[in-house]
């Protein structure tokens, strides 16, 4: 596990940053059965193709670990995020909780007005963009401080291209003050 990064909004570069405070861990399908059985599980779970679906992301947050509230799609101001990767941006997340938290460590939604408690074996699901493309506001998101144990959730990035036929785009544009 290391330090975890986020994406220079003007570079693309991976770089640490003090909004994100955790430790994690890319595994790849190939790497065990049991990583290749959880993108069969997550297709099977949202109808989404996971040929552009990035790697498992585990992750680690100890005492006083977060992550300040953030989209996971990249904005249209964000013209690097994802470019390298051939694959479009994020159209949905899946997040899994893999240890329940004596104290903190809630996922918040502020705009939704939700908040997620972490409970062991549970999961999350998500589109970041409406049908159009359009990034949806309403998935901005937070990681609350762990004030007591250790929270471990995983994740897995599903991207647009491959989607095509299992979610089509639409011509009906979203409301224009929940679009980012």
């Amino acid at each position: 596990f290391r330090r975890a990064t986020v994406q220079n909004s003007q570079t693309g570069a991976l770089e640490t940053a003090q909004y994100r405070i955790s430790k994690s861990a890319w595994l790849k399908n190939e790497e065990h059965k049991h990583i290749a059985d959880v993108a069969r599980r997550v297709e099977d779970m949202t109808g989404l193709s996971m040929e552009t679906a990035e790697e498992l992301q585990v992750v680690n947050y100890g005492i006083g670990g977060h992550y300040e509230p953030h989209f996971d799609f990249a904005r249209k101001e964000e013209t690097n995020a994802f470019q390298n990767l051939g694959t479009g941006n994020r159209i949905a997340t899946v997040l899994f909780y893999m240890s329940d938290v004596v104290q903190g460590g809630a996922t918040v939604f502020p705009m939704a007005r939700t908040a997620l408690w972490p409970k062991k074996g549970t999961a999350a699901f998500w589109f970041n963009l409406f049908p159009s493309g359009d990034g949806d506001k309403r998935t901005r998101h937070a990681a609350c401080p762990v004030l007591a144990g250790s929270k471990w959730v995983s994740n897995k990035w599903i991207h647009e291209r491959e989607q095509e036929f299992r979610r089509p785009c639409t011509t009906e544009r979203p409301p224009e003050h929940l679009t980012a």
